[in-house]
């Protein structure tokens, strides 16, 4: 059921919360306004249960994007597509998955909608926590592909500490759910123990395909200059790259938005073998 009053909640809360995050310098402008359509969509149109999650999956992400920040630009920091402060483009491939979801689900209410909108945000906040994390890890991570050494921060490759992190992310919204659901925020949707491994294993799939089309059709370029491939339209050193391969439309978020996808029917499928 849409309620205009809830809406216009949602949209007070998503301004109030994005304008914190744009003054701490976790978005920019654009992705201040990111954040308003997909809290406003998921709040006003989900309702509480579903706001509470984007929520979470955003000021956990956040806090890490900022740990350690000046090791992970020294680490990887050419080789990622942008900085730590999130844009539009970034903010609706991370959530606009779980923003239609609940469109949906304001319809019509179920328990797998709910689930795969779950799941959508597990996928998010496991490939984030993956790689704020993972490339701290003091081992060098591996290509997902061949497992081939490779440096931090390079496209498609996985680490132990990575992968640790992606479970963590997506467990982290799987106990979010259960949580706001058992206080009785979920509306028609009762609290269920599958909503957890709903969450881990959504995360770890969205993740794992993440980095799967990471290392074999995301678009990777080279910057001339400094013999260096990157995600970058234009490298660290201001020189514009070139394509190197990958298909030339698949940017990084587009990948996000595409696990996003995956880890949202990972949740569902759970959802349905549990016999929500």
């Amino acid at each position: 059921m849409i309620e205009l009053s809830r809406i216009l909640l949602g949209l007070g809360l998503s301004l109030l919360i994005g304008a914190i995050a744009y003054r701490r310098g976790s978005l920019t402008a654009g992705g201040w306004l990111g954040a308003v359509i997909i809290g406003t969509a998921t709040f006003g149109l989900g309702g509480w249960a579903w706001g509470f999650q984007v929520i979470v999956f955003f000021t956990l992400s956040s806090a890490l994007s900022h740990y350690r920040e000046g090791l992970k630009e020294r680490l990887a920091g050419e080789k990622f597509a942008k900085g730590n402060r999130r844009d539009l483009w970034q903010a609706l491939a991370n959530g606009g998955a779980s923003a239609g979801l609940a469109v949906l689900y304001a319809l019509e209410p179920s328990a797998l909608l709910f689930a795969a909108g779950m799941g959508a945000l597990a996928t998010a906040a496991a490939d984030t926590w993956a790689t704020e994390l993972g490339v701290l890890s003091r081992s060098a991570p591996r290509l997902v592909t061949t497992g081939r050494r490779v440096e931090p921060g390079t496209s498609g490759a996985i680490s132990s500490l990575g992968t640790l992190a992606a479970a963590g992310g997506g467990l982290a919204l799987g106990l979010a759910a259960l949580a706001f659901t058992s206080a009785g925020f979920g509306a028609s949707v009762e609290p269920r123990w599958w909503m957890i491994p709903a969450g881990l294993l959504a995360g770890l799939a969205g993740a794992l395909f993440d980095s799967l089309l990471g290392a074999t059709v995301q678009s990777i370029r080279y910057c001339p200059h400094c013999a260096r491939e990157t995600e970058r339209m234009v490298h660290t050193c201001g020189t514009s790259t070139i394509a190197l391969r990958g298909w030339r439309w698949l940017d990084n978020d587009a990948v996000n938005f595409l696990s996003t996808l995956v880890g949202a029917t990972v949740a569902l499928c759970v959802g349905v073998l549990a016999g929500a």
